[in-house]
């Protein structure tokens, strides 16, 4: 195998695992956990930090569905450049959102998301070869 070959396979794998875990995640607070309770967890927490409380239910919804719908093109490889966009948008809100609430919070979550970000950012697109946007835009 070429080190082409394998430079395809790293991103597609590291594009895809990336997808599966924001698309589930935004899943898990819209169809599981239900955005009422996100709310509810978080509700008594902002009241003492710089968000304000009328803002937690828009900034949760629109973060939840970011997250689905962006992590479900990441990991098909389908508008590509515009999900890890919106994912990174993302990702700076939750950050700010968490340090606002408690500065020194569990980031065993957050971690492995924003290095995956960062890595697919930094990859050359033209290595990206098995998704949509190759298949569909060459």
């Amino acid at each position: 195998m070429s080190q082409e070959f394998n430079i395809s396979l790293a991103i597609f794998l590291l594009r895809t695992v990336t997808g599966i875990l924001f698309m589930f995640q935004g899943y898990d607070k819209i169809f599981n956990i239900k955005i009422d309770s996100v709310v509810k967890t978080f509700s008594e927490s902002v009241k003492s930090s710089l968000i304000p409380g009328s803002l937690l239910r828009p900034m949760v919804y629109i973060s939840s569905y970011i997250e689905m719908i962006c992590g479900s093109l990441l990991m098909i490889g389908l508008f590509r450049e515009y999900s890890l966009f919106f994912l990174s948008l993302d990702l700076i809100f939750v950050a700010f959102a968490f340090s606002s609430i408690k500065a020194m919070w569990d980031m065993h979550f957050y971690l492995p998301r924003i290095v995956f970000i960062s890595a697919l950012l930094l990859l050359p697109v033209e290595s990206d070869r098995w998704c949509l946007d190759a298949l569909i835009f060459g």
